[in-house]
């Protein structure tokens, strides 16, 4: 499957071309501050180093989406989901994962998620 072109990675200031949102350098910066600054706080602790590598192992063993598989297309899993959100007793036990694409990933994401309907982020100076 041919690869789209490179894009500029979006952090400011960057030159590197990507396949990505981020060049290597700069997405595991980028990840690192959401973890430590936008995460909501109570799901910090769940998202650690063994779930990198839980995800990593799901993906190797489900390379293709689910939800897109199930309607007969092949497209690549780039993200995990939780059927059972962490934050709502949910493990990370493979039986609770689901490989799929960005979008099909926020379109659930969006429909069973209150991050979309949360109060907006208080700032105190």
């Amino acid at each position: 499957m041919p690869y789209s072109p490179k894009k500029p990675c979006r952090y400011p200031g960057c030159p590197r071309l990507t396949h990505n949102t981020y060049c290597d350098e700069h997405a595991k910066q980028v990840s690192s501050n959401y973890n430590r600054y936008q995460r909501p706080k109570r799901s910090r602790p769940r998202y650690h180093h063994g779930w990198s590598k839980i995800r990593q192992h799901y993906l190797l063993h489900h390379p293709f989406c689910e939800m897109c598989l199930s309607q007969g297309r092949y497209t690549q899993a780039t993200e995990v989901h939780h059927v059972l959100p962490l934050e709502h007793g949910g493990t990370n036990d493979l039986k609770n994962l689901m490989a799929l694409c960005k979008p099909c990933h926020s379109r659930i994401t969006a429909q069973m998620d209150d991050r979309w309907h949360r109060k907006p982020r208080q700032y105190h100076y």
